[in-house]
């Protein structure tokens, strides 16, 4: 019988990597651009094509690399990062690997030209494919120039699952972000089909974050700065101003890796537990650093996965340092123990003579209503009935006859009765002298609204449960939905335009989605870079923040897995019926509560919401019945 076991050849085993390693363009920029970092780099450009799709382009001034460290870079394993085991646990660098490069070089088409700083000429290298094509000697500048293109030419399954141009670019932008935003002392510039679309000089941390993210967020910032023999905290975290439901950027890096870490963001979440409302999140930006020794990051090949020697004691150390900061800033109450301007107290002398406790006089007999001033005030005749001359008004309402001609009951003391027993004789009270219903009709109208969540309906089959937010969710969406088919919107101008300011990501999803927005009724004019002034808004949402509706819509796009075609129409009009929607609470009417049900009912699909959340449950006779069969 034959062996069966067989080695796979290199080509094979890069491509099986770069699954892991490669997973969509912005996976390629993200790892250039590390590269680039180690390589001590002042100034790193990023150029990118149809989202990544076509070409990818990383232009650095780096150390550069030899004629044969360049050829040897793109083999599995080939790394100046690390030499040894116990490397791994004293990283100072991104990268470590050395999967990278054979990973992109084996799903893509990649030209590289690289020269030393002390080397006459630079190195070409052309590999497709994993296999090399061209290797020659070329004039170029110092540093390194990578060029990615075709990406997934030789995988088309992959190359299909790659999804729309404009989310492509909006994950390389968060790369882009993540990498730029810890390296404030190297330049970047990020250029989307020949057009710059973000461009970074050195600056301080917080100067970082301001040119990325707007100059409003420079405003929310509150520094956090420990310093431990454990961990030293640096970075910014948000006022309670700056907290949102959607959308928050938050940040964790540790020796300058960005890494997710929920629990740590617990931590700084716990800080705010008393200053913003449940489930809303505060942006943050902060930078742990610790022993190398301390934490593992060989344990996702994306490198964003950390753990920590000693999480439990960081946490405590986190949320003390955010807990302390805010205290600083006076966004939580504390206690200020500065002695610096307070009033001298005198201080007890022991004279040694005896000290009488002070006396209290008053006189038991008084009554304020019994002094002459207050008898002789109520004695005085005031003339009310020429107030009133002319007017035609009886005279008992003019202090001339008594309005109520019977005396008013006499009130005894109650005896002390258990509440319990004093509601339950008011029920019982309250149910004798009701009328007795005979018939109820049969008509979709409801009878009450329970807690301001539910409406109530009799029907024919027993009791009906509406929730009302829902119905309106329901009812709203179908609208909307409808006003994005027909491409028709209710614009309300607005006399006073609100700018909105956004990010650059967020800024490159408005612009995908600015002709679905005019359809809801949305009007936007572009003030330049990422800033847009609201002109008009969809007619019905009086009382909402235009500003805070526009963002909760632009970050459900953003978080949604698809945004093209039916989807992204599904995606809006959701968003925009859940802002728009009556709260939980909120009392209706009798007419609103008929004009919801009918709406409700005329709505293709009446008993769940788009997302699948029941809206109706019926409550049957017999089920009613049983329960009060004991």
């Amino acid at each position: 019988m034959k062996d069966i076991i067989s080695l796979l050849p290199d080509s094979v085993a890069n491509q099986i990597a770069a699954g892991e390693v490669v997973q969509r363009p912005a996976s390629v920029v993200k790892e250039l651009m590390e590269n680039a970092v180690d390589a001590g780099a002042k100034k790193v450009k990023v150029l990118v094509v149809d989202g990544g799709r076509t070409s990818i382009q990383v232009i650095d001034d780096g150390s550069g690399m030899s004629e044969t460290d360049a050829r040897l870079a793109f083999e599995r394993h080939a790394t100046s990062k690390i030499k040894k085991a116990e490397d791994l646990f004293a990283l100072s660098t991104m990268g470590f690997r050395g999967e990278a490069l054979a990973s992109i070089a084996a799903v893509a088409q990649v030209e590289l030209v690289t020269r030393r700083p002390n080397d006459e000429l630079g190195t070409k290298v052309v590999i497709s494919g994993s296999r090399l094509e061209e290797q020659e000697p070329v004039a170029s500048p110092v540093g390194s120039n990578f060029k990615v293109k075709n990406l997934f030419y030789n995988i088309p399954a992959r190359r299909k699952f790659l999804k729309t141009t404009q989310t492509e670019l909006n994950n390389i932008i968060t790369e882009f972000e993540r990498v730029a935003l810890v390296n404030c002392d190297v330049e970047f510039s990020l250029f989307n089909n020949d057009v710059e679309i973000i461009s970074l000089p050195v600056s301080s941390f917080r100067k970082r974050v301001a040119n990325l993210f707007g100059k409003k967020i420079n405003t929310q910032l509150i520094e956090v700065n420990v310093k431990s023999s454990m961990i030293n905290i640096s970075g910014f975290v948000g006022t309670p101003e700056s907290a949102r439901k959607k959308g928050a950027l938050q940040y964790f890096f540790v020796n300058g890796r960005y890494m997710r870490h929920p629990y740590f963001a617990k931590a700084i979440l716990e800080a705010y537990s008393q200053l913003i409302p449940a489930g809303e999140m505060v942006p943050f930006f902060v930078c742990l650093e610790v022993a190398p020794e301390k934490i593992d990051v060989n344990i996702h090949p994306t490198k964003t996965e950390i753990k920590f020697e000693d999480e439990q004691n960081i946490w405590k150390i986190l949320s003390a340092a955010v807990r302390e900061s805010l205290g600083r800033f006076n966004a939580m109450p504390g206690l200020d123990f500065e002695m610096g301007d307070i009033p001298e107290i005198p201080v007890f002398e022991d004279t040694g003579k005896a000290v009488s406790a002070p006396k209290v006089s008053y006189n038991p007999h008084y009554n304020p209503f019994n002094s002459p001033s207050s008898r002789e005030y109520m004695k005085k005749e005031m003339p009310w009935e020429s107030l009133y001359e002319g007017l035609g008004i009886d005279k008992k309402f003019m202090g001339q006859e008594p309005a109520f001609t019977e005396p008013l009951p006499e009130v005894n003391e109650p005896a002390s009765v258990p509440v319990s027993e004093a509601m339950d004789e008011l029920v019982a009270t309250t149910i004798a002298s009701a009328p007795v219903v005979e018939e109820v009709k049969e008509e979709y109208l409801p009878i009450s609204q329970y807690k301001g969540q539910y409406i109530l309906i009799p029907v024919k089959s027993g009791l009906m449960w509406v929730h009302q937010r829902r119905a309106h969710i329901r009812v709203l969406y179908d609208s909307y939905r409808k006003q994005l088919d027909e491409r028709k919107g209710n614009i309300q101008r607005v006399l006073f335009p609100e700018r909105i300011d956004l990010t650059v990501n967020e800024s490159v999803a408005l612009e995908n989605i600015m002709e679905q927005l005019s359809y809801l009724g949305f009007e936007l004019s572009s003030l330049g870079g990422a800033s847009y002034a609201i002109q008009g808004v969809p007619a019905g949402i009086d009382g909402l923040n235009p500003v805070n509706l526009l963002m909760d819509i632009l970050h459900s796009v953003m978080e949604a897995t698809s945004e093209v075609g039916e989807k992204m129409f599904d995606t809006l009009a959701l968003t925009m019926a859940k802002q728009v929607a009556v709260v939980v609470g909120q009392v209706l009417t009798a007419d609103e509560m008929n004009t919801l049900i009918n709406n409700l009912f005329k709505c293709s699909v009446h008993g769940r919401t788009p997302d699948g959340k029941t809206i109706i449950y019926v409550q049957s006779d017999n089920e009613i019945a049983r329960n009060f069969s004991k």
